[in-house]
């Protein structure tokens, strides 16, 4: 396969994972949305602590539509890994996402709910650029396809023979 045909698969398997990633991550929205609304109006919680509430709700749900759905042929064999660097990516997205929230709530005193839910969603947006690069490029590793490890080798062994000549 010449590199024009190889750079075509390679865009054809980004963009279905990225389709996957935003079914998965679009229910995961609505998750997030809902809980943050159910605690933020049916409760006495504080708008960040609902926000931090609905986030570790959602970051449940979407591990496992990433692991049975997403990256379902990725590398399983390292479970405790992957799922420990889930959960620190989570994390650091739970605080860009609920960071937003709180500088809009106390930093510029907008707390309205109209206010709290742009910018919960506004956080969203921003941490799910961040997990999109994270769990894709650490926590659920993709495994080479034995095509393309023996094109990997035969190609390794044509740039070898070619120095050596």
């Amino acid at each position: 396969m010449g590199e024009r045909g190889a750079l075509r698969v390679r865009l054809d398997r980004l963009v279905r994972e990225a389709a996957k990633f935003g079914a998965v991550g679009a229910v995961g929205l609505l998750v997030n949305l809902v809980v943050f609304n159910l605690v933020r109006h049916g409760t006495d919680v504080p708008v960040v602590r609902a926000g931090i509430l609905a986030t570790v709700v959602a970051i449940v749900f979407n591990y496992i539509g990433f692991r049975y759905f997403t990256y379902r042929e990725r590398d399983k064999t390292r479970r405790t890994k992957e799922l420990s660097l889930f959960l620190l990516f989570s994390v650091v997205g739970l605080v860009i996402e609920n960071g937003v929230l709180y500088a809009a709530t106390y930093g510029f005193g907008w707390d309205t709910p109209l206010q709290s839910n742009v910018f919960k969603f506004l956080g969203i947006g921003v941490a799910t650029l961040f997990r999109f690069w994270s769990y894709r490029s650490w926590v659920f590793r993709s495994v080479p396809l034995p095509a393309e490890a023996g094109e990997s080798f035969l190609e390794r062994g044509r740039d070898r023979d070619r120095i050596q000549s």
